[in-house]
């Protein structure tokens, strides 16, 4: 788990670490905040395209193969970022990052499901997608370190070292993966022989637990025709419009309160990350504690609808509109977290990979559409405001969904 846990901080901070790069970008670069954010969302393009294929590549070929793959390329497309000059060039990376990331979160929820059994998936899920925001506590101050600090030195930019320097660890972890992870627990040489057989027999009575609900799908067709993949898809692009909108937006955000020092906002910026690290985690416990999922969704969504709100409101007062942004920050992480504690218990067999990639990849077309739509509006009016409201708005349509779920889907 520290493992994953690290490799997924460093797969997140190259893939949001482009919002503190437009603090100096797009004015070293003429980028308009449309260009930008149309940019910014087309990552979820190529992982609309490529995430499932990959998913149920990894069935095939196993973790450790598909794991390292996936880390290399990011590592070295997100370096190559230094190097942009068009707003071409700049949309064909975020593409190629896109497909090239394609399958690691999904992937990495279908691993956990060969190594845990529901009654504990909500917690180790919640460890792993602590990564998200402390990919923000760390990489938010480093990041405004680096803009800060290197900034032409070597006739860089700050933004070029920035993309070079947070790509190194990619890489290295990537070499990493063959040693650091097994396939199976049967392959695990820290786990005793009765460990192993505990282990087996825990997932095998979870996956009579699922044939019973009737989730085991032997086919990726009879999982295209179960009806609670699209709500886990409608749940999933609420959910994504709000952390992606956040997270490539914070450091924006935070500007537009009144900082201008990178250094500054990177600083501000980990408050709100760090609230969202610690949220999720205690509502993932709190979850498997009462295995109860719906209303610790519904509040996730609701949370964040709340404290994104207040913050548009409260822009006038830098302190407090950074204070109601950080509960909506730790909102929009609790109902991400939430919401991907669902598929796993009713999916199951080659149908739950691509069922899960499919999720993901349809989801994360949420993350396309919040990050160019603050763009938009942000060139329109010269504010975030009109794009808070919308992710706030689209909150409140997740609980509605998420009230809507059947109790027997999400109370296990």
């Amino acid at each position: 788990m520290p493992f994953l846990i690290i490799c997924y901080l460093f797969a997140y901070l190259d893939r949001v670490n482009v919002g503190f790069a437009k603090l100096r970008m797009l004015e070293d670069l003429k980028f308009s905040e449309t260009a930008y954010g149309f940019g910014a969302g087309l990552f979820f393009i190529g992982y609309l395209i490529f995430e499932a294929p990959s998913n149920v590549w990894m069935m095939k070929v196993g973790a450790r193969k598909t794991i390292m793959r996936i880390m290399l390329l990011w590592g070295l497309l997100s370096m190559a970022f230094a190097f942009v000059q068009t707003p071409v060039q700049f949309y064909v990376l975020r593409f190629l990052l896109g497909a090239a990331e394609a399958g690691f979160f999904p992937g990495i929820v279908l691993y956990l499901t060969f190594w845990f059994p529901s009654r504990v998936r909500g917690r180790m899920l919640g460890l792993f997608m602590a990564a998200i925001p402390l990919s923000g506590v760390i990489g938010a101050p480093l990041s405004g370190w680096i803009m800060h600090s290197m900034h032409d030195q070597s006739g860089f930019a700050g933004w070029q070292w920035l993309f070079l320097m947070e790509g190194c660890p990619s890489v290295v972890l990537a070499l990493l993966v063959p040693w650091m992870l097994t396939d199976v627990p049967a392959q695990a040489s820290w786990l005793t022989d009765d460990e192993k057989r505990q282990v087996h027999a825990d997932l095998d009575a979870d996956a009579k637990a699922k044939d019973a609900m009737g989730g085991f799908h032997p086919s990726i067709l009879a999982m295209l025709g179960d009806a609670r993949v699209w709500a886990m898809v409608a749940l999933c692009i609420c959910q994504a419009i709000g952390n992606y909108g956040v997270s490539f937006w914070l450091p924006t955000l935070v500007k537009d309160l009144g900082y201008q020092d990178p250094l500054i906002i990177g600083l501000l910026s980990a408050i709100p990350f760090l609230a969202g690290a610690i949220a999720l985690n205690l509502v993932a416990r709190s979850s498997d504690r009462r295995l109860e999922r719906r209303w610790h969704l519904i509040g996730g969504f609701l949370v964040s609808a709340t404290g994104l709100t207040a913050s548009a409101l409260l822009h006038a007062s830098p302190m407090l509109a950074l204070a109601a942004l950080t509960v909506g920050t730790a909102g929009v992480y609790m109902a991400t977290t939430m919401m991907w504690m669902l598929p796993s218990i009713f999916l199951g067999g080659v149908g739950m990979a691509a069922a899960i990639g499919i999720i993901n990849s349809l989801g994360g077309l949420g993350g396309f559409v919040s990050p160019y739509l603050m763009g938009m509006v942000k060139d329109a009016t010269q504010s975030t405001a009109g794009g808070i409201y919308f992710i706030a708005g689209v909150a409140v349509v997740g609980a509605v969904l998420a009230y809507r779920l059947p109790r027997r889907l999400v109370n296990r």
